[in-house]
């Protein structure tokens, strides 16, 4: 990557009086715009056994919204963190650190969080979360019900940063479309993905995808018109978008700098045939 990599965070406040209520957040059965305006102190969330803490729910299971997955973004201040961060104990996560730095302690082995880090915990894996330094921390936090499936073991730990990633040029792209994968593609024990996906200035997706996976996708940095269904919107970092299955999608990646999101989209398991809890 030629320029070091950007991360849209939140801060929340309020906009002040005078302020017109036009907007661009959209909710509709295929798909929903947050964006990121809309992220303001009063619609924060907290959480048990997190200090010092406070966090945005942008997507979460819901009968016409999220089917597979939850997802935060979750604000630390100095000194704050946990040492019981998941109350399920058969959810996995992914986090993602956009701002401030932090001290992920799995299994008793303690890594180091910066912009730009990214870690994959497994379901009833023992972890803690710190704050470290004299700034916010400000990460994703994506949640999933772990699919176990006879005969494949359950995905190890792992702590990587961006960095270390080399991103996968789509074919015949040029390198203007590119993946972050964070897991092997080919390693079935994982049943979802959180990549960065990038596109240079003036880089398109040629062609409407309509797919199974479900989509979260948090815009890191740039802006583009994405298509949305039957609608074309213009998203910017810090907005979110929700795309349920086969919803159409495509984008322009707008420039002058590369437009880049945080993915998120469920893998690798049978479709379920009958419905939750027959």
């Amino acid at each position: 990557m030629s320029r070091p990599p950007s991360y849209y965070a939140p801060k929340g406040g309020h906009p002040g009086q005078e302020t017109l209520l036009t907007d661009r957040a959209v909710f509709t059965e295929a798909y929903a715009v947050i964006p990121r305006g809309t992220m303001r102190d009063i619609v924060t969330s907290f959480l048990p056994f997190w200090e010092k803490t406070r966090l945005w729910v942008l997507s979460r299971p819901l009968s016409g919204f999220a089917e597979t997955f939850s997802q935060y973004i979750v604000e630390v201040l100095p000194g704050g963190g946990t040492d019981r961060p998941e109350t399920d104990p058969a959810a996995e996560g992914v986090l993602f650190v956009v701002e401030g730095e932090a001290t992920l302690t799995i299994n008793g082995m303690a890594n180091r969080l910066r912009p730009g880090s990214y870690a994959y915990v497994p379901p009833g894996c023992d972890w803690a979360f710190q704050a470290i330094g004299d700034e916010a921390v400000r990460f994703h936090w994506i949640r999933k019900a772990y699919e176990a499936v006879d005969g494949l073991e359950r995905p190890d730990f792992f702590v990587t940063h961006e960095n270390d990633v080399d991103p996968i040029a789509m074919p015949g792209t040029d390198g203007k479309w590119a993946t972050t994968r964070f897991v092997d593609p080919h390693d079935l024990r994982h049943d979802m993905h959180v990549n960065i996906v990038t596109f240079q200035p003036g880089a398109v997706i040629p062609f409407a995808e309509t797919h199974v996976m479900e989509h979260g996708l948090y815009v890191l940095e740039g802006k583009a018109v994405y298509r949305l269904n039957q609608d074309w919107v213009e998203v910017e970092a810090g907005d979110y978008m929700w795309l349920r299955a086969f919803c159409p999608q495509a984008c322009y990646a707008g420039g002058p700098g590369p437009f880049r999101y945080l993915l998120y989209k469920d893998v690798n398991r049978h479709m379920k045939l009958r419905p939750v809890g027959s």
